[in-house]
Formats: structure tokens, sequence, C-alpha cells
């Protein structure tokens, strides 16, 4: 029986492990951490015969090494242990390689960028579906990827051999496969090649696991050189550079500017409140749907809009299943989310804003005067233009976690000095509600600039505690 190893227990390293198991792998998990909550995934991964191993990694310095190692998302490619594997001749995969490996035989749309994946994922999923297709979200959203693959296996050639999940929604053959990769995911693919790659943004993120943006670039665009169709945003700054010096000349670019804006002669554009496609040089424009049509605030998610078009089109999916998908598409959980209004008081979740650029963009999307609640763990990053968004749209600025003294400095240095260190959400929250009374703030957003593993497991658990007390001041 073939041995294989799952570098980290979480969702993707879990699913990796179990369709090894299904395929006939002796399978063994490492993780460095240990926790209640990690003893008891021990216990029921137990009750499958699938090894578990808390607090170490993996010990390659006997004779009897695995075959396989698969890595979770989380762990970085380049830690000694893989890098210690590879010159051992072990082959060393991730968890998105391993199920492309059992799903390159269906269509995937594969979305990357620092900000805006998945807003575009959800809607692209949203349009695919409403046009008949069984097409889930997965990767850096929804299932992990491994986990479809699961739902797959036996399926071909008899349905009724389809080895069902009785958690997952999963259960019939699929049509595509909708993507979200992250760089790590896409860093640890080797064959990954979906047949529609979508590049929504690029600024710097993620430097201190990538060392370099030369190095996140190349990652971004090993996907894009992977994919069949490419589609750009042409109004990212970067990407639009790149575009305009005559690089990716096969792709689709688009834009929320009008026509004149578009980059080559082909591609998907905003003009006159609809959003127009040119699938070629000699095709006549077409009408597709009315931008208003989707209920989501802000140009960044107009460029959104674009991009799953644009993947839909190219799908050959009609336009009525994607007006209507758009039409009812509600947005994406912690990335602008409406909580609820008290007093005329608008409390807007945007969790997801984990670095400068996204919460730039957050900030710069609700009304102003706004109470900002922002800090927790500080990435690297250029914070010029989120802090330029403050002065000009924020009544007073909360701060709380890691981060929130070096923000307090910085904002001090700028001149500005309506922000107070609240340190925890619970107390943010309650002081947000009484100074958006006293500046006459129609808004009170969370939108924190950082990562959140200094209070939280994730930005998730921070957007659902902002949620629940947010929700305790209407009772």
């Amino acid at each position: 029986m073939p041995e294989a190893c799952i570098i980290g227990l979480g969702k993707s390293g879990v699913a990796a492990a179990r369709l090894l198991k299904q395929e006939g792998w002796e399978v063994e998990i490492s993780d460095t951490n240990t926790s209640p909550t990690l003893l008891k995934q021990q216990q029921e991964l137990a009750a499958e015969k699938i090894t578990v191993n808390l607090g170490h990694s993996p010990n390659l310095d006997t004779n009897h090494l695995p075959e396989l190692i698969v890595v979770s998302p989380g762990v970085p490619w380049d830690i000694p242990i893989l890098a210690k594997a590879r010159s051992l001749g072990i082959e060393t995969i991730g968890e998105m390689e391993l199920a492309w490996r059992h799903l390159q035989n269906i269509p995937w749309v594969g979305i990357t960028g620092t900000n805006g994946k998945t807003t575009t994922t959800a809607l692209t999923a949203a349009i695919f579906q409403a046009a008949g297709f069984n097409a889930p979200a997965c990767g850096n959203i929804g299932y992990a990827a491994c986990e479809v693959a699961l739902t797959q296996m036996g399926i071909e050639g008899d349905e009724e051999n389809t080895i069902q999940n009785p958690k997952s929604k999963i259960q019939n053959r699929l049509d595509w496969i909708i993507g979200e990769l992250s760089s790590y995911q896409i860093e640890s693919s080797v064959t990954l090649s979906p047949r529609i790659g979508i590049w929504t943004t690029f600024t710097p993120d993620h430097l201190a696991r990538h060392k370099t943006l030369e190095n996140y670039y190349n990652i971004k665009a090993k996907l894009l050189n992977n994919s069949q169709l490419k589609i750009f945003n042409g109004d990212d700054a970067y990407l639009s550079k790149i575009g305009l010096n005559q690089q990716w000349q096969d792709a689709y670019w688009t834009t929320v500017k009008g026509k004149n804006f578009l980059i080559g002669e082909k591609g998907f554009y905003i003009e006159d409140g609809w959003v127009i496609e040119k699938l070629n040089s000699t095709s006549a424009p077409k009408q597709i749907v009315e931008v208003s049509a989707l209920r989501m605030v802000g140009e960044h998610n107009q460029q959104n809009l674009l991009m799953s078009v644009a993947a839909a089109r190219l799908a050959n999916i009609d336009i009525e299943a994607i007006s209507h998908a758009i039409r009812e598409f509600p947005g994406v959980p912690h990335r602008l989310e409406h909580i609820c209004t008290w007093e005329g008081i608008d409390f807007i979740n945007d969790s997801k804003a984990t670095n400068y650029d996204a919460a730039e963009v957050g900030l710069a999307s609700v009304k102003s005067p706004a109470i900002l609640i922002a800090g927790g763990e500080a990435k690297p990053g250029d914070d010029t233009g989120w802090l330029a968004t403050i002065q000009t749209k924020a009544a007073a600025v909360l701060l709380i976690g890691n981060a929130a003294p070096a923000f307090a400095q910085r904002l001090q240095e700028l001149g500005y000095h309506n922000y107070e260190i609240v340190e925890t959400m619970a107390n943010a929250v309650s002081k947000s509600a009484a100074l958006a009374k006293q500046h006459q703030a129609s808004v009170v957003l969370l939108s924190p600039a950082c990562a959140s593993f200094d209070q939280y497991p994730n930005f998730e658990v921070r957007g659902d505690d902002f949620r629940q007390l947010c929700l305790k001041i209407t009772i």
C-alpha cells in the first residue's frame, strides 16, 4: 500500500487525506500545532484509519519514507522539511494540485488576485449555477478542492457509485469548477490549467512569505499562463501597465471607464450604464446587463462584475441567466456586508479587508462621514492611499489589536487626531454608536487593513464577532 503524508490539519489537509485514503493510500497527517479542537479531529480521523501526529513535523530521517507529501495552503512552500523532501526525491505537491489531478476532465474557472477574488468567485459561481450548471465554488472559498474531488470518485459511468459525503451538497456530476486560488495554492500546483483564468488585482501582499514582489507576481502569472482563456482587470494599475506593454496579447481585458480605455481589441467594458462585450476586433459591441442590476456598491464591484460576466460569456452562458443571477446576488459575507441599521446608522462588516488596498476600497465605498474600526495583525505594504482616504472620509477611527499603537502613530504623523486605541472589538462597537451620533455619521465600518491572527483564528470569526456585537445594539 503506497504511503502519503499530509502536512497541515486544516480543512484542505483533511480533505486531501480522505481523498487519498479512498484511493487506497496509507495516510498520515502531521501538524506542528496542538489544541483541543485538533485533538478532537485526531480522534475522528483515527476512526477512519487516518493517523494524525500533532505537535511535530514528519520524520524524514528514516529509511521508511512516504512516496507523496501533500501540503495544505497555509504551509510555506520553502520550509526546510519540504526542501529536504524534494532533495530525497519525494513528490511534493499542494492540496490544490492533488484535487486538479482528479478533476482535470472538468473545465475550471481559476480566479486569483490580491483583492476582489472572493467576490468575483462567488458571483461567477452564482451566474454559472443560474445557467443550470453544477458549478461549485471551491479552493480559497467554499469547499476544499479535494472535498469536491472526493464527491466525484466513482461517478464516471455510473452515478450510483458516487461516494456520498452526507455533509456535502455536491452529489452529482460536475459541469464546471469555480476555483478561488490564492498565491499559496498556485505556488504548490504543478499542472493546474484552468479553461478560463481571471486575474482581479495585483498589489503587494504576502511578502513575508513570497519575499519579493517579483516572486509574488510570477506565482500569480503562472495560473494565467496555464489558462486557455485569460481575463484581466484593466483598471488595475499594475496589470494595465503590463497590458499596455503588449504582454498578454491574447487576453480579454475589462474596464469600467468605457471603450476608449479598453486594452487591446477585445474585452468587456462599461458604457452608458451597461456591461458591453466585444469578443474580437471585428465584432459589434453587445449589451449584456445593466450595471444597476448589481446590488453591491463601489467601483471595485463593477470591476468584479465585468470579470464574472466575461467568464460567463466565454463559457457561452446566455444573457438572461447572467442578468437573473446578478439581480439576485446578495454579496459576500465579510466584504462590505450590511449587518444592521440602528437609529439611522448602518453597521457594515468588511472584515475581509486584510490589507491596506482592500481597506482603502472599503472605506471609499461607503457614505461619509464614517466611523472606522481598524487594526489587527499588521501586514507589510503601502498605507499611503488608505491613510488619505481616512482623512477625507472617516470622522473618527477606533483602533484594535496589535497594530493599534503603530496605526495611531501614523495617524498622528499626518495630523489626524480623532482616533482612539480601544484594544478589543467589543470596546470598538460599543463606542462606535455614540461616536456616530456625535459626528452625525451614517456608517460604522469594520475594515481592519490587517490580518486577524492576533485576536481571532481568521477574518471570518472576526467578522462574526462584529456582527454579533452589532446585533446586540439593536435588541
